[in-house]
């Protein structure tokens, strides 16, 4: 019987050891799987005040806004490392594994990706799900290398080339015998025929011309040739006398074919163009001050533009400019830049830039309004889109696309505005995808995720181990205690100990009920240990 149990106990032991083993085992891997399913517990936060969380859908008792869960390793499209857990309500309060703070609040996981420093101050990257990403209308779009130009798009008005007015008048005092010119608006041909006139000035020069013609013929058969040669200064000088008084060649040698005077004489045109203004009429007596008519040649035309003073530096004698009228769609005219005006003006503040355009076919009238683009040449460089592109302050920014739902903020540098974005001088590479569409939205996520975390990281707090930190024996306590006062000092009274607290101001505590003299918010009683 003796020898039976003493071969007995030891089994017995050695099944007692591994029944014990086994179930500090499972016991061992049971806590490590309900610290994982606590950890993927869906955690809920307001959208207003991230800092309040929550293991269940409810509402925020701040702002009363519902709450919107958050995201998980899982959900963000990727394996992402949990470093530690902080405290919602003050994020010095750090634990290595999952825990409730005083208010039965969860502690918020927080991963390496969120801790990285921020390449930008004040931004922190921001991971976005799938579905996220669709309900906000996230987009992105590679940044490429193009030839880009600078486009200025402004309004102006054509206007006649000054150069090529005429104002007709005669030189000596005349009568208006006959008009072939009846109305304003007339297409005239250099040459043509604008009226006749009746000068008894001229008609005494025709005289004087026809006699000194003859002479002239009669002198030049004489041998001794300073006669010959003063009949010919003669013919010189009356036809010189006619010249100086517009009368035509042809007239002249018509007069000398016939040896007439002719009672009237023709005013000509001088140049092409359209009769904008008549004075003359049938009969009315015309002084050598009078305008008879006005012609401008409007087969060229200037395009008065109208150039703000900030794209003044873009602006150069000799670009490219193309005009185009809204009710004659497809068709454009092409002119360079012929002057800049020196003077703004002060109304507008806009300077008048002239475009030189050809107008074959006078479509072109003058006081039409156009609209005008300028274009100047910059050669290849980084293009940007315009909606990529965030100016918080003096600072410009984007959000590359990193792929697995990862938007990293990225400061930037810009050179000129072009159509439909901006040149980039440093900051990012060809082939980087930039966020194009809700920059907005994410730039307010990124900013209060670095908020958060550098409030984390400079307030000083217990150290991720402190909310494990075990209890001081009592006898250590009492050995470590400060001496006793003096048996005839009267003891201080102790504090009494602190029963509420704020729930968004955990600092600010009180033994009884009251409000924070922060935000004003109830105390909310703390739990006794």
């Amino acid at each position: 019987m003796t020898k039976i149990l003493t071969r007995t106990i030891p089994a017995l032991a050695a099944v007692s050891l591994l029944l014990g083993g086994g179930a500090a085992v499972g016991c061992r891997r049971g806590g490590d799987a309900a610290r994982k399913a606590d950890a993927a517990r869906p955690q809920y936060h307001c959208p207003m005040h991230p800092t309040y969380v929550s293991d269940r859908p409810g509402q925020c008792p701040i702002c009363k806004m519902d709450l919107v869960p958050m995201q998980t390793a899982a959900a963000t499209g990727g394996e992402r490392k949990i470093l530690f857990y902080r405290s919602p309500m003050d994020p010095s309060i750090r634990s290595d594994t999952p825990r409730k703070d005083e208010m039965g609040m969860d502690f918020v996981p927080v991963y390496e990706d969120e801790t990285t420093a921020p390449v930008v101050a004040g931004r922190a990257m921001v991971a976005l799900s799938p579905e996220r990403r669709q309900l906000l209308g996230v987009r992105s779009e590679a940044v490429t290398r193009r030839h880009l130009d600078r486009t200025i798009r402004t309004v102006g008005r054509v206007a006649m080339d000054e150069r090529r007015l005429h104002h007709v008048h005669t030189k000596y005092e005349a009568y208006v015998e006959k008009l072939y010119v009846n109305f304003i608006g007339q297409m005239v041909r250099k040459g043509d025929h604008l009226a006749a006139l009746y000068s008894p000035e001229l008609v005494a020069t025709q005289q004087e011309y026809l006699l000194a013609y003859r002479a002239q013929q009669g002198l030049a058969q004489s041998g001794i040739a300073s006669v010959a040669k003063g009949g010919t200064d003669l013919l010189e000088a009356a036809r010189q006398r006619l010249l100086f008084w517009d009368v035509a060649p042809a007239d002249i040698a018509a007069l000398e074919r016939t040896g007439q005077v002719q009672r009237t004489v023709d005013l000509h045109a001088e140049l092409p163009g359209y009769v904008l203004q008549k004075s003359a009429v049938h009969g009315m007596r015309v002084m050598p001050a009078d305008i008879l008519f006005d012609i401008a040649d409007l087969s060229a035309v200037w395009i008065l533009a109208d150039v703000y003073e900030s794209d003044l530096a873009t602006v150069e004698l000799g670009m490219a400019a193309e005009v185009t009228l809204p009710y004659q769609p497809g068709r454009t005219w092409r002119g360079t830049v012929a002057f800049v005006d020196p003077i703004v003006e002060p109304g507008t503040r806009t300077v008048k830039v002239r475009i030189e355009v050809a107008n074959g076919d006078y479509a072109l009238k003058p006081d039409m309004f156009a609209d005008v683009i300028l274009r100047r040449e910059l050669g290849d460089a980084l293009f940007v889109p315009e909606s990529a592109v965030l100016k918080p302050g003096d600072r410009q920014l984007v959000f590359l696309d990193r792929g697995d739902g990862r938007l990293e903020p990225r400061e930037i540098v810009t050179g000129a505005r072009v159509e439909g974005g901006y040149a980039v001088l440093s900051g990012i590479t060809e082939g980087d995808k930039v966020v194009t569409s809700a920059n907005f939205l994410i730039d307010s996520e990124s900013s209060l995720k670095a908020a958060l975390s550098s409030m984390g990281a400079s307030t000083p707090g217990p150290g991720p181990h402190a909310a494990h930190a075990p209890a001081q024996p009592a006898s250590a306590a009492a050995a470590t205690a400060a001496p006793a006062a003096p048996p005839k000092t009267r003891p201080t009274p102790a504090r009494k100990a602190a029963a509420y607290a704020c729930p968004m101001h955990p600092e600010v505590t009180s033994d009884r009920p009251g409000s924070c003299r922060i935000c004003g918010m109830d105390l909310a009683p703390l739990r006794q240990p």
